[in-house]
């Protein structure tokens, strides 16, 4: 998401210039790769070339509410993914003001999902990383939900927490599981007016001086008790979208998280 308008063989050889070995790639993307239909090979090709490891593609959506239809989705995403080499598929749960389920039905549908997931992804040698999503609609708002569903689904070996700095922001539940995070995803919000319950996509940018995320406090927190992984840029801003000089505004914001947050380990992707 930090650069959606460029083609994969763009965004490596960016990548190569900010010094950074891991990407996510997405399937969401119009008239790029994935989405434009580029073989698995081709991706798998290109990373290779560039030295890049690809972390995950992002994402099956709507996961927990899991039918024959998303059953064949998540088939064919994960063959996907297995044979482009990516590591894992973030999963991503509904997120729909129109959705009319109980707290005990999503409750019962999440778990179901991970149960029927789990053999699509240990057949490919996956992970599956899901994503709670802070907004008040979504039926995973909260990571301590996800943990518990992995748990009763027997996932431990299988997936794989997002903390998404937004998204832990918006949830109101500060609750750190370093040991049980497969990936982090970040990005920032600057608007000084804005109410955290008006945030949305399309308010985030890159993360700089100006957040109001506590991106830096975050992220000092998880590596404090433990984290090793990656580091990945989820903006969704059209500012950042749209930027002609994103890679300098990358480069100045990978610089700005390594500068404040206190690791050696810090890997941005």
């Amino acid at each position: 998401m930090s650069a959606p308008r460029i083609a994969l063989d763009e965004f490596a050889a960016l990548c190569g210039r900010l010094e950074v070995d891991a990407i996510e790639i997405r399937n969401d993307l119009r008239g790029i790769e994935i989405e434009d239909g580029t073989p698995a090979a081709k991706v798998k090709a290109v990373a290779a070339e560039n030295g890049l490891t690809i972390l995950s593609i992002n994402a099956l959506q709507r996961f927990d509410l899991f039918d024959a239809t998303r059953a064949e989705e998540a088939a064919t995403l994960a063959q996907y993914a297995a044979d482009c080499g990516a590591q894992a598929l973030v999963l991503c749960p509904t997120n729909s003001r129109q959705d009319e389920r109980t707290a005990a039905e999503r409750r019962a549908n999440l778990t179901a999902a991970l149960k029927a997931l789990k053999p699509i992804l240990e057949d490919r040698g996956l992970v599956g990383l899901i994503e709670p999503l802070g907004f008040e609609e979504c039926a995973v708002r909260r990571k301590s939900d996800a943990v518990k569903a992995i748990y009763d689904a027997a996932g431990e070996m299988r997936f794989r927490l997002v903390h998404d700095t937004f998204h832990h922001h918006l949830s109101g539940e500060n609750i750190f599981y370093p040991d049980l995070t497969g990936l982090v995803h970040v990005s920032g919000v600057e608007d000084s007016e804005l109410a955290v319950d008006h945030m949305r996509d399309g308010h985030r940018v890159l993360v700089g001086t100006a957040d109001r995320l506590d991106n830096v406090g975050q992220l000092n927190t998880l590596f404090a008790r433990g984290y090793r992984g990656h580091v990945s840029f989820e903006p969704f801003a059209q500012i950042i979208a749209g930027a002609a000089d994103i890679e300098t505004r990358l480069r100045d914001s990978i610089a700005y998280l390594r500068a404040n947050v206190v690791t050696g380990q810090l890997k941005a992707a």
